[in-house]
């Protein structure tokens, strides 16, 4: 059976963890490297790292159901990714036991005829394996598809994927909210925070650094409500700033002096030489939190809040709720874009990615107006 290896840091020019797929002998299924390696690496095309390891699992499931049928790579056509897909359709994930939704089989059916389409444009085979059908669409369909001709709306989409509902972000209502602040621990409750009043990812939060926390304690707060923050390890590598409101960076720098202060200090006393890490959030064994022990922790307090939600709902309400502000705000300051606003303070490479919220927001309009009050008020109090 195929299988993933990581490959270590300073290995030639191999990323450090990129996904190696073998086959059930070890040995390295050439293309599939070849393709992920190029990703990887070449200028101005290299993807993210998450983007890399999420095409190498589409991948590797690929492979290693085409190895247990015994099918050539290059020797496959539509039916037999179509098999794949229908697979995927009718049994659970073998991970999480649970189905794998529509949108899940679309981007793994997406990943593997982008796969093919690479394979086909360098000579690796002689033909593609799928083909594509005219499809005409509605505007609020149109970003999920491609080739789209906007003077008629048809796309050319892809005949092995499976049609699905477009599922909007949820927000939090201010008293989900509560509930889930009120069983969140240390220091995964500030980073929550630091999630649902900047709208930053979980990657993004794991890697904020001390010395990126500024000073306040000269500031005033009437003067000067927020303060931008520049980061550099984003989605996609594309600096931007997010802006913290101070009396969050007031309730960070009291984490600073009374919880990962003395964390350090007990750690120094017993062994000098140690020097601790220089991210800002640190765990219970003083090592940096990972982007999976954040998510592991703020999955266990949804679940244990009663609140239906992920880490990334957090993200979602900040989008929607600034949105919502700057809606209000644009009324009397027209010159404002909301959109545009909310597209840069996300990083969202394409304003389609955002245009999604606009209907969040009309649809849960009446529940976002109290998530507003509370999110800007008591959320990041005094004390």
């Amino acid at each position: 059976m195929a299988r993933i290896v990581r490959s270590l840091p300073s290995y030639g020019d191999i990323p450090a963890d990129f996904p190696i797929i073998v086959d059930e002998r070890m040995a390295i299924i050439e293309p599939a490297f070849a393709y992920l390696h190029e990703l990887a690496t070449i200028p101005g095309r290299s993807h993210a790292t998450e983007t890399i390891r999420t095409y190498g699992e589409h991948l590797h499931d690929w492979f290693d159901s085409l190895e247990q049928s015994e099918i050539a790579w290059d020797g496959v056509c539509e039916r037999e990714i179509a098999a794949w897909r229908n697979r995927m359709l009718e049994k659970p994930s073998p991970h999480t036991r649970r189905p794998y939704a529509r949108s899940t089989v679309n981007d793994r059916v997406r990943t593997v005829c982008r796969f093919y389409g690479w394979a086909h444009h360098r000579g690796w085979i002689g033909e593609l394996p799928f083909h594509y059908i005219d499809v005409r669409v509605s505007h609020r369909q149109q970003s999920m598809l491609a080739h789209l001709d906007a003077s008629s709306g048809i796309v050319a989409a892809n005949v092995l994927t499976v049609s699905e509902t477009e599922r909007l972000p949820r927000g939090l209502r201010a008293d989900q909210l509560r509930q889930l602040f009120g069983v969140l621990a240390s220091p995964y409750d500030l980073m929550a925070r630091w999630a649902l009043v900047t709208g930053m990812r979980r990657k993004e939060l794991c890697a904020l650094e001390l010395f990126q926390i500024p000073e306040t304690a000269h500031l005033d707060v009437d003067e000067h409500p927020l303060i931008g923050i520049g980061l550099s390890i984003t989605k996609g590598g594309r600096p931007r700033t997010v802006y913290p409101p101070i009396r969050l960076l007031d309730a960070t720098h009291r984490y600073i002096d009374e919880v990962r202060g003395p964390l350090i200090r007990r750690v120094r006393r017993t062994n000098q030489s140690w020097r601790p890490p220089a991210a800002l959030f640190l765990n219970s064994l003083r090592t940096p939190v990972s982007p999976a022990r954040f998510t592991a922790a703020i999955g266990a307090a949804f679940k244990a809040a009663g609140v239906v939600g992920t880490g990334h709902w957090l993200r979602h309400c900040f989008a929607m709720t600034m949105l919502a502000q700057l809606q209000r705000q644009a009324r009397t300051t027209p010159e404002i874009s909301p959109l545009k606003v909310v597209q840069m303070l996300l990083g969202h490479s394409s304003i389609a990615s955002t245009a999604i919220y606009l209907r969040c927001v009309e649809m849960q309009g009446a529940e976002l107006e109290e998530s507003v009050a509370w999110l800007y008020g008591a959320l990041i109090d005094d004390g």
